[in-house]
């Protein structure tokens, strides 16, 4: 018999791993809700038309594929290779998989996002600000912090061109800081922008056609170091004496005013690179007008982000804990204004967070922020003594429940030791006890397993009003 086991790179989580993650969700639902987003939800696959050529090469190359149902590859293979078999070069991938695949499993939340409002444009008001919490699927090795199946949470907001504003940016690094306070977690925002970007290669003389990979490499400048990307760029055709042009600019450690005379002076030819320093300008300007509480807003000019459809800011979110800043991401976002075109609606301009819910989820375990959250299934377990006395007790039990206080009766009338045991196990911190002395009694006897001490009540209310204190 072969033993259980799941995919690489899946896993299971615990009911105490999930009262931490549920935490977090509803802290991040809470506070997308509070700044005015509606919940969405896509399907969790797409067509592969709706997700191919909107991640770069490496986005398709890791999508999830799902294959045709039936008999697929008999039928589908003999089909292709009786269309190529004249072909010169008979096996093409592409091909191939349009006869066995026409869908995949979504790789990220931003795409379904845009085709949603697109397919339902003539339903929705505009602006539209949307959000998402589910998972996304990438066929990446799995490693360490590095999972094939992991949970995203997005806010978006799209409109026209006339309504779009840079206000939308700062509107979302402030909701990036609400949300971080709130789980009592500083952070640091790292910002760039595509225009800066595209101007230093124009002044670099880096071809046009190579843009995508110029960004792709450039993203791992801080993960990987300069080297490494020096010679990942020589090799995708990007000469040194371009890279050597610009390259000092993205080791650039000074502050945010030196930064922008020095960009100011080497982008003064380049119109795209001056509409990027406009924007980045603004955006700090008036962040620094607002109080933000557990954040730290900083230019990073390495910073350029793989995915295709970023046009304009771009930012990237990691702990501030004096680590290294974008190796370890937990989320990121930045302007698209150009991805709905994709489906047929022009000149919409979109913007949005994606916070990754298991790398905040990680992060926080080793800084030991979830001290403060319960990890019981329940806050109370009422011991069970027979059919009599459960049918005495379960007003009680009704009771607490109306009150929102998490309630277990023990199935069995069972040993009180192995009733106790269980509550241990669980991590259940009250045990109330109705048995036939209590009952004749009219009392309520209750037991905190933590501090090992019994109180003996009067009646259920007084019973509620003290385990709904917050240290009972």
């Amino acid at each position: 018999m072969e033993n259980p086991s799941i995919p690489k790179g899946t896993r299971d989580f615990s009911s105490i791993e999930m009262n931490k993650r549920n935490y977090l969700i509803q802290v991040i639902r809470n506070k997308f809700e509070l700044f005015g987003f509606s919940p969405i939800e896509t399907p969790s696959f797409e067509k592969i038309s709706t997700l191919m050529g909107k991640y770069g090469k490496e986005g398709d190359y890791l999508m999830f594929k799902l294959l045709h149902s039936g008999d697929f590859l008999k039928k589908g293979i003999s089909n292709f290779w009786r269309r190529k078999k004249e072909d010169p070069d008979p096996f093409n991938n592409q091909e191939l998989m349009e006869h066995i695949s026409n869908k995949a499993l979504r790789y990220d939340l931003t795409v379904p996002f845009v085709r949603y409002v697109v397919m339902h444009r003539n339903e929705i008001f505009f602006p539209f600000k949307g959000y998402q919490i589910q998972p996304v699927w990438r066929a990446d090795k799995p490693q360490k912090e590095r999972f094939r199946e992991f949970y995203q949470c997005d806010a978006d907001m799209i409109g026209s061109y006339s309504l779009s504003s840079l206000w939308q940016e700062v509107e979302f690094i402030q909701l990036c800081d609400e949300i971080f306070t709130e789980l009592n977690f500083p952070i640091i925002i790292n910002i760039n922008h595509r225009d800066i970007l595209g101007g230093l290669v124009e002044i670099s003389g880096i071809e046009n056609h190579l843009w995508k990979d110029f960004t792709t490499s450039l993203d791992k400048w801080d993960k990987k170091g300069r080297n490494i990307v020096k010679k990942e760029m020589l090799r995708k055709g990007i000469s040194s004496n371009s890279f050597e042009k610009i390259a000092c600019f993205f080791d650039m450690k000074e502050n945010f005013s030196k930064k922008i005379e020095s960009l100011t002076v080497a982008l003064q030819s380049s119109e795209r690179g001056k509409k990027g320093i406009k924007d980045l300008r603004f955006i700090f300007q008036k962040i620094k007008n607002i109080s933000l509480k557990k954040t730290k807003l900083k230019w990073n000019v390495s910073l350029a982000r793989g995915m295709n459809y970023y046009t304009g800011p771009i930012f990237e979110i990691s702990p501030d804990n004096n680590g290294p800043c974008i190796a370890n991401s937990i989320g990121g976002g930045g302007r698209y204004d150009q991805l709905a075109s994709f489906f047929g609606m022009k000149n919409f301009s979109g913007v949005g967070v994606s916070l990754g819910l298991d790398r905040i989820y990680i992060a926080m375990e080793k800084e030991n922020l979830f001290s403060t959250i319960s990890s019981s299934p329940s806050k109370v377990l009422f011991i069970n003594f027979g059919d009599e006395e459960v049918l005495y007790a379960y007003k009680m039990i009704n009771f607490l429940r109306r009150k929102g206080i998490s309630t277990q009766l023990y199935p069995n009338a069972v040993k009180i030791n192995k009733q106790f045991r269980y509550a241990n196990n669980n991590h259940i911190p009250f045990i109330i006890s109705i048995g036939k002395n209590e009952i004749e009694k009219k009392k309520i006897r209750v037991k905190n397993l933590k501090t090992r001490t019994e109180t003996e009540y009067n009646n259920i209310q007084e019973v509620a009003h003290q385990l709904m204190k917050k240290n009972p």
